[in-house]
């Protein structure tokens, strides 16, 4: 009976041990004093986003697969660009020929063009005397004898005589217009037309660099939407990336708890995966509008309450947080706030 009783008290006492052990070894953001420590609970926010190409054409390449981490400006998918790069080298060498173009036409008439208008000029002009002279012989013979030029003849002399004197009139303006050189509006037709075909090429360069898909920041490919032969266009998303920089918490303080925090404050963030590893963080954003508790917030107060959103930005280079993973803050209200208005307006940018 004795040793019965015996075995019991020793029973007794050992619950109790467990029973002290376990109370003042639960961990402090449960049993802390709730002047003195702030729990929270929210879920791990991290922004996405789709990426698709600017251009409708055929995938050729998807370089990369879940889970993956990427680089700000990695390429990540490849378009088939061919058809694209023949239409540049064709509009590359019309735009060559016209710059050719142009740059004779700023250079103007060369010397031996000049002078050879020069001598056609000449040659016009004496072939203009030589019918003088054959009109005048004509006439005075027909003066001198009365019948003996036909009036035909004269007719005749006359009209070649007008046309050697259009030919040299016309002769005497080509050099004219040779010594004065090239029009400006004929250069400046040139000059847009080169223009036009330079932005051609500009604009098929553009599409060929944006056959490739790349990603716009360090990032974790979260979905695979396309493979090579499928038809891209803008509306389809070819990936979905997770974007790991910055990360945070969000979380939900009512109205009561909202006086005790500031931005800036330190704080430290636990998940049920690995609660005795808890992750730096610091209070980045609050918000100046009050909601109703959201139905995902795992809170005791009633989901009524209205509530302020708040943001821990936390430093997690082991990429421990997923997504939408449920989390724990507990912030220590006796520290100093150290308010950080650059970091406060740069997560409150981050919607």
């Amino acid at each position: 009976m004795n040793i019965k009783k015996t075995a019991l008290g020793v029973g007794v006492g050992v619950l109790a041990l467990v029973a002290v052990g376990v109370w003042f070894g639960r961990p402090y953001w449960q049993a802390g004093d709730a002047e003195n420590h702030l729990t929270l609970y929210g879920n791990v926010d991290i922004r996405q986003i789709s990426l698709a190409f600017e251009g409708s054409d055929r995938v050729a390449e998807m370089r990369v697969y879940e889970g993956d981490k990427v680089k700000a400006g990695q390429v990540l998918a490849v378009l088939d660009s061919q058809s694209n790069k023949l239409k540049l080298a064709q509009v590359q060498a019309q735009a060559e020929a016209l710059k050719q173009s142009l740059a004779a036409l700023r250079s103007g008439n060369r010397p031996e063009e000049i002078r050879q208008s020069d001598a056609n000029m000449k040659a016009a002009q004496a072939q203009a005397e030589q019918a003088q002279l054959q009109l005048r012989r004509l006439q005075n013979t027909a003066a001198d004898s009365e019948g003996a030029v036909s009036k035909q003849d004269l007719d005749a002399a006359r009209a070649q005589y007008k046309e050697a004197q259009a030919r040299l009139e016309a002769s005497r303006e080509s050099l004219r217009l040779m010594r004065v050189g090239t029009r400006k509006e004929d250069v400046a037709r040139a000059e847009a037309q080169l223009k036009a075909a330079e932005a051609e090429a500009a604009l098929l360069q553009y599409n060929i660099d944006q056959s490739e898909l790349k990603a716009p920041q360090n990032a974790v490919v979260r979905a695979r939407l396309l493979e090579p032969g499928d038809m891209a266009s803008p509306q389809r998303p070819a990936y979905t990336l997770a974007l790991t920089e910055p990360k945070w918490v969000r979380a939900y303080v009512n109205e009561p708890q909202l006086g005790k925090i500031r931005p800036g404050m330190k704080a430290e963030v636990r998940t049920d995966s690995a609660p005795n590893q808890p992750i730096a963080g610091r209070i980045g954003y609050i918000s100046s509008v009050a909601e109703f508790t959201p139905k995902t917030v795992q809170t005791t107060d009633l989901r009524t309450d209205l509530v302020y959103e708040i943001r821990v930005l936390v430093d997690d280079p082991q990429d421990s947080l997923r997504l939408g993973m449920p989390a724990t803050v507990d912030i220590d209200l006796q520290q100093s706030a150290d308010n950080r208005p650059s970091e406060n307006r740069a997560a409150s940018g981050a919607h």
